[in-house]
């Protein structure tokens, strides 16, 4: 299926501004005014041609006979003068509403829209099929917004006369370097650094090869627990999303908490990395890190810590190790990761027999998939917030989008080696064998999640759309099976990202746990998520000091903090970044 992608929409912006009805022709949707046209009988089956799908006729007559009467309601109010209410962020403008055409053309888009996905959600046909017709409207639906073109953005038009021409000389500039670029500015990016203002927790590159380098970052306090910390972020984005500032950094909470904290920080992929594996992610990557780091400290056990793929990654190496007979994790962190892969969300759109198959021939024998097709993919997810926001912002009203540390970091886009990223599609997202024991071989033994001795901490975000909370729940029930009681599960507010970076010192949002969850657990049948939910109790401020009590629960005895980075064995070679994290893609 050919969805729309919002970069590309972006890219060709300038030919749709002052010709909103070509776009219209384009996508065969109602027209922006829509109500003194024709309906098309069937204005999705450029959407439905290639899906085996319906819709009951009698359906199909009573959302017509919806949007008839609506419209024609919307009709009369626009003759008589009376201006629609416009209930939508994109339209809350006061130019919106200042005169009766812009205000009837966001209100007659608004009803389109509605009646586009009512269309989508009326479809017949398998559960999958429908959420990739779901997520095709809504793409067409959000790039058709009024508030994208400069011919139908009364703001917009405002700020031209305003400026007397030069917002749009100065959104033409802010295009054309954008063009150059190959993405959408989400940030002023000339504010931020790597090493000077965003990754900036003191500590020194202890171990390196051609996959990651290791950080040790320096102690804040006389004594430290025991049992040091292994971070291990996602590979497919750069670590520094746990270390931006100071003030909303991870790292240098945790670090404060007591811990020795290593980071791994995985190489930006070029083309001598085209042919690794999963398997070389997991062996000479995690396991790799986890073994210099037992070797530094003097310690046998290691928290483990695993963010988004970065958790698939270590609870993988922690299963091989124990394949192995070797359990070298005094407990298991998991933020917003999935194991368990039988719900993963809208990215379900782009995962399917076909799609693997063109990335397995395209890549699966070597090659890099681009960062910047990744960074695609995750803006197609929230259009209106990551690509359309900013061609409103920068192109049409010539601003420069304010500095934003996670948005510099958002577009601070990393490369993958193909055969890994192949791998990973079919093996899990696809085939859903990570979860079932024995089910995959990797690094030479049968992988069984269930074999990994340690307490485990999980998180999920209430809205991630990335890993649906539930997802990460699922967790639970794999791990730990032998002392499930020593499990905690925490929900956080806020998305995949924002739910994460929550520093405690602020005390915004709020998060969910459940004390009584453990005196369940010995029932017959789990907890599922909404029994859990139920149960639980909202507090506000941050996750990340029920964290911290996990950790020392399990930290060990205190010691005096090391004086120095590394030992005789692993040197410190360069500070903390380190040079790796400032490759570019």
């Amino acid at each position: 299926m050919n969805m729309p992608d919002p970069q590309a929409f972006a890219a060709t912006w300038m030919n749709q501004l002052a010709n909103p009805s070509a776009w219209q022709e384009w996508t065969k949707l109602p027209a922006m005014g829509g109500l003194g046209t024709a309906m098309p009988s069937n204005p999705l089956a450029g959407v439905f041609k290639d899906f085996n799908v319906t819709i009951a006729p009698a359906r199909m007559d009573a959302l017509r006979q919806d949007y008839l009467q609506k419209a024609g309601q919307l009709w009369q109010d626009f003759m008589s003068g009376k201006t629609p209410a416009l209930h939508d962020k994109r339209f809350s403008g006061s130019e919106w509403s200042a005169t009766p055409f812009a205000a009837f053309t966001a209100a007659s888009y608004l009803l389109n829209g509605e009646f586009m996905m009512a269309l989508a959600e009326a479809v017949e046909g398998g559960a999958r099929e429908r959420q990739k017709i779901r997520f095709a409207v809504q793409q067409m639906v959000d790039a058709m917004s009024p508030a994208n073109f400069l011919a139908t953005n009364p703001e917009a038009q405002a700020k031209l006369i305003e400026t007397k021409g030069e917002s749009l000389t100065k959104g033409l500039q802010n295009m054309l370097e954008d063009m150059r670029k190959g993405r959408i500015s989400q940030t002023d990016e000339s504010a931020f650094e790597v090493g000077k203002n965003v990754g900036t927790t003191p500590g020194e590159v202890v171990y390196e090869n051609e996959l990651f380098q290791l950080i040790q970052y320096s102690p804040t306090t006389p004594t430290v627990r025991a049992v040091p910390l292994l971070m291990i972020p996602p590979c497919i984005n750069k670590f520094y999303i746990l270390d931006l500032q100071p003030e909303n950094s991870v790292v240098r909470y945790t670090v404060e908490q007591g811990n020795t904290v290593f980071m791994v920080s995985w190489r930006n992929p070029d083309q001598s990395m085209a042919n690794l594996t999963w398997d070389d992610y997991v062996e000479r990557g995690a396991i790799e890190a986890l073994k210099v780091t037992r070797a530094i400290t003097g310690q046998d056990k290691v928290h483990v810590f695993g963010f988004c793929v970065g958790g698939t990654i270590a609870a993988t190496a922690l299963a091989v190790l124990a394949a192995r007979g070797q359990q070298p994790a005094a407990s298991l962190s998991l933020l917003t990761t999935l194991l368990d892969f039988s719900d993963t969300g809208v990215l379900e759109v782009f995962i399917d027999d076909t799609q693997v198959a063109k990335h397995e021939a395209k890549l699966g024998k070597g090659g890099i998939l681009p960062g910047g097709d990744l960074a695609t993919t995750f803006s197609a997810l929230r259009p209106n917030d990551l690509v359309w926001n900013y061609v409103q912002q920068n192109y049409l009203k010539g601003k420069v989008p304010p500095a934003f540390d996670l948005l510099y970091w958002n577009a601070d886009s990393t490369n993958l080696p193909g055969p890994m990223f192949c791998w990973y599609l079919r093996n899990t997202y696809l085939e859903d064998k990570l979860k079932v024991p024995g089910a995959l071989t990797v690094c030479g033994v049968k992988v069984d999640l269930g074999s990994i001795d340690a307490p485990v901490f999980i998180y999920g975000s209430k809205e991630d759309h990335i890993v649906p909370w539930p997802a990460a729940f699922a967790s639970n029930g794999l791990l730990n099976p032998k002392k499930p009681q020593a499990n905690r599960f925490v929900l956080g507010a806020s998305g995949h990202i924002a739910g994460v970076i929550n520093p405690a010192s602020k005390g915004k949002r709020s998060y969910w746990v459940n004390d009584g969850a453990s005196e369940k657990k010995g029932r017959k049948a789990a907890l599922t998520p909404d029994e859990w939910f139920a149960g639980a109790t909202e507090n506000k401020g941050s996750w990340w000091p029920e964290w911290a009590r996990f950790l020392k629960e399990h930290g060990g005895d205190e010691v005096p903090a090391p004086t120095q980075a590394g030992n005789a064995q692993y040197q410190p070679t360069e500070p903390a970044p380190g040079r790796y994290v400032k490759a570019r893609a």
